[in-house]
């Protein structure tokens, strides 16, 4: 059994080799969060979160020195060390950064274990690492016209994969739909078309738009309004045949079953930072399998690629290149399929590069 006896956390900020912009932002580089969980047997967990915020990372590496204190010396639990930390921060709630700093704390003890025993994470979950089909969305952003959309689209398929993902929320739906066919069209026939939305609508808004891109060879609508509006969600998938995913945004698993109990979407995509790292992905997915719902995963990939090996009702990897820069070994990409490392570790040369302060 492994005694925990540091938490060291280290912010950097990586460039995007393709900036991002959604309808909510602009994003050009990603803030991380790089986490070593340090044992008294000289066992390192690792884990990173993405911080979507530069001002965000040291707000988490705050709550992960309060973690520190609040668990040092004691044995490594994943789900027991979970719900001691939920009572502990039950007046300030886990949610926002206290939840993300909870789920990088759980990734690093789960990815300890891991270590320790020698075995890749999926091999610790009670599976095996496999292959699993993923989709480039490393590119994509909302600001391209249809012709410059498109040349990126054949761009971002190198490396045989068969699914991308483009962001949406022109000013008009005329836009949107020029974007879309300019993009399908020059794609072949078997690569699958993801739209994101990014929560930029309202629910006729994206009722509108929906109906518009049935037919138009979209894999799925993905937050078309906002997150939490479950109910309007619901209305949405009900008015439209694409069908919906939603997920990212779940903050752990209980809001996950109350979404799928109001029928909100078709389909998925809980991020591992926020759903509850390791412990609150293996939740979600017996909630994900007792709906018989497809289950895909929002960025993260290498991590995400073990939780998918051993999800039952397993859907896609969203795959993003962000942390390449900083990994020694980065998560790879054959016919389309990610390969996971099996141990997650730095590239400190790198990291000393990009570091924040």
């Amino acid at each position: 059994m492994l005694t925990i006896r540091a938490v060291r956390a280290v912010p950097v900020e990586v460039p995007m080799k393709r900036p991002l912009g959604t309808s909510a932002a602009a994003v050009p580089s990603a803030p991380l969060l790089l986490v070593d969980l340090q044992t008294e047997e000289g066992v390192i967990g690792r884990s990173y979160l993405f911080c979507y915020l530069r001002a965000a990372a040291p707000g988490i590496a705050a709550m992960l020195g309060e973690i520190e204190r609040l668990t040092k010396g004691a044995r490594i639990e994943p789900a027991k060390l979970w719900s001691t930390l939920a009572r502990r921060f039950t007046l300030i709630g886990v949610q926002g950064v206290v939840r993300m700093a909870m789920s990088a704390f759980d990734i690093a003890c789960w990815d300890a274990l891991a270590a320790g025993e020698g075995e890749p994470l999926a091999t610790m979950l009670g599976g095996a690492p496999k292959p699993v089909r993923a989709y480039n969305s490393s590119g994509l952003g909302l600001q391209h016209s249809p012709e410059s959309a498109a040349d990126e689209a054949e761009e971002l398929l190198e490396g045989g994969f068969t699914g991308v993902k483009l962001r949406l929320g022109h000013p008009t739906v005329d836009e949107d739909l020029n974007v879309v066919r300019a993009v399908r069209k020059r794609l072949p026939d078997a690569v699958k078309l993801m739209v994101d939305y990014n929560q930029a609508l309202t629910v006729d808004e994206a009722i509108v738009r929906g109906r518009a891109l049935d037919g138009e060879g979209v894999h799925w609508l993905e937050e078309p309004i906002r997150h939490d509006d479950w109910r309007g969600c619901a209305e949405v998938a009900r008015a439209v045949k694409t069908p919906v995913q939603i997920g990212e945004n779940f903050s752990l698993p209980h809001q996950m079953e109350e979404a799928l109990a109001l029928g909100a979407c078709d389909l998925v995509m809980p991020d591992v930072e926020r759903i509850g790292g390791v412990t609150g992905w293996m939740r979600a997915a017996a909630i994900a399998q007792a709906h018989r719902m497809e289950m895909s995963s929002h960025l993260a990939p290498e991590v995400s690629a073990h939780l998918l090996a051993v999800t039952r009702t397993c859907g896609w990897l969203e795959y993003v290149d962000w942390a390449d820069a900083i990994l020694a070994e980065p998560l790879r990409i054959e016919d389309g399929h990610a390969i996971p490392p099996r141990r997650m570790a730095w590239n400190d040369d790198a990291v000393g590069r990009y570091r924040i302060g």
